[in-house]
């Protein structure tokens, strides 16, 4: 029997509830856990009764997207029936914007040409060994048929 941890269980279960409300079988050809499973967490966690507080980052950009052309009433309105505040949204614009504005989501960064120079290295070195490393096993099978060549001299 399979045991899953914690935060995956609590992903899955947020992924089948709303606002992203993923198909059930899809979900598990997706997780590889099977569908009855999937539909046991489902039905627990609804039976808790346990708000849902985590979205997913897909699920908070289209409700950026959605919200985006409401008037202030209407963002009202939708927040309640999806169980959110008004200050979620502007909490998950902001994250959004900060990432966007992060220099490794541009590629700027110096650690990643940093990164890069140590990988290029690593590969340099790993290619070094791996060429030792035949040459080596190629001197041990000639020494050994060199040395199956000449036991056999000895015995004539």
């Amino acid at each position: 029997m399979a045991r899953y941890g914690d935060r995956f269980k609590a992903r899955a279960i947020a992924r089948l509830l709303p606002p992203e409300s993923a198909p059930l079988e899809q979900l598990s050809a997706e997780l590889g856990i099977t569908s009855s499973t999937l539909e046991r967490w489902r039905s627990e966690a609804l039976a808790t009764g346990a708000p849902r507080t985590q979205w997913s980052s897909a699920a908070r950009f289209d409700a950026l997207l959605a919200t985006s052309v409401m008037s202030e009433e209407e963002r009202s309105a939708w927040c309640r029936s999806k169980g959110i505040f008004p200050s979620d949204l502007e909490e998950w614009k902001g994250a959004a914007r900060t990432a966007l504005e992060a220099p490794d989501a541009l590629g700027e960064s110096s650690d990643s040409a940093a990164q890069r120079r140590r990988i290029r290295e690593l590969e340099r070195d790993l290619r070094r060994k791996e060429k030792a490393l035949a040459e080596t096993a190629a001197l041990l099978v000639l020494s050994k048929k060199a040395e199956a060549i000449f036991r056999g001299d000895e015995g004539e």
